[in-house]
């Protein structure tokens, strides 16, 4: 038996800062704010990949690691050169893989890192 899942992710990420990460990931990102819960110290907001939001989920003691949430791109070249123009910060060079896939890790405010893909499918 499988598990009845709708459409809908939501990636759950700390922060130390909801205010901050809510512009960031409006500002910079392009995501739009559902909502905003501040007796909760929650927030969530809407990528632009059908039923895919992100959670921010103000913290005290931030600790690094867990999942890396992973967005494709049609143009990562492109992409990235947008967000680095906006001072995001790249964890070292978009890396290749010959014939499937381009990789670039880059870090919100907080240092939770987020990476971008693009296909390379000769085949499609």
């Amino acid at each position: 038996m499988t598990l009845p899942y709708t459409k809908e992710l939501t990636l759950a990420m700390p922060v130390t800062n909801l205010d901050a990460s809510i512009e960031w990931y409006t500002g910079i990102l392009g995501f739009e704010l559902l909502y905003k819960l501040d007796e909760m110290g929650w927030a969530e907001v809407k990528s632009s990949v059908p039923g895919v939001n992100v959670g921010l989920s103000q913290v005290e003691d931030h600790k690094l690691g867990g999942p890396t949430p992973t967005f494709g791109v049609e143009d990562i070249a492109a992409a990235r050169a947008t967000l680095e123009s906006k001072g995001v910060s790249f964890d070292g060079e978009t890396m290749t893989i010959e014939g499937m896939v381009a990789l670039a890790t880059f870090f919100d405010p907080d240092r939770n890192s987020l990476m971008l893909f693009e296909g390379l499918n000769e085949d499609e």
